[in-house]
């Protein structure tokens, strides 16, 4: 009866060694590399042509953006929407503007139409009236005319409270 588990135990220990020892010896054996291998060189060559002259990049003469008053405002209350255009970081003055804005069932053009003062800014009085649901935003386009040109600004965007 010893014996038996003694064999057994020998069984267990040969399998044990086989399958977790062999996996490591695997794994921690050196490569070994060839001395031809390691006289051999690499020659690179690098194309000329990907260091033609480039024009950098240009930003537009004209930009404009748009913020609200409040951009969480009452369901019924009023905000203004500003609106400032530059040319070359300069406020651009006398340019009309008109604003849309996009409610969720429907959209709304105001009627007032300012020119841009001496710093390039417009506002617009808008009473939301409830025109836009609790916890939905709502954005609004401005439009400067400049010439035969409109230039249409980054939107200002609500959410009633």
């Amino acid at each position: 009866m010893l014996f038996l588990h003694s064999a057994r135990a020998w069984f267990l220990a040969s399998l044990t060694l086989l399958f977790c020892g062999l996996p490591c010896l695997v794994a921690c054996s050196a490569t070994v590399t060839s001395s031809a291998d390691a006289e051999q060189t690499h020659t690179m060559t690098i194309n000329q042509d990907f260091q033609q002259d480039t024009l950098a990049t240009t930003s537009p003469a004209y930009r404009c953006g748009a913020w609200s008053s409040n951009n969480a405002p009452a369901s019924s209350g009023t905000i203004t929407i500003y609106a400032r255009l530059t040319h070359d970081i300069a406020g651009v003055a006398g340019m009309a503007a008109t604003t849309t804005v996009h409610f969720r069932y429907g959209d709304v053009v105001l009627t007032q139409h300012p020119t841009s003062d001496t710093g390039g800014y417009v506002s617009f009085n808008l009473s939301l009236l409830g025109r836009q649901p609790v916890g939905i935003p709502a954005t609004a386009d401005v439009v400067f005319t400049l010439g035969q040109e409109t230039l249409t600004c980054a939107p200002a965007f609500f959410t009633p409270e």
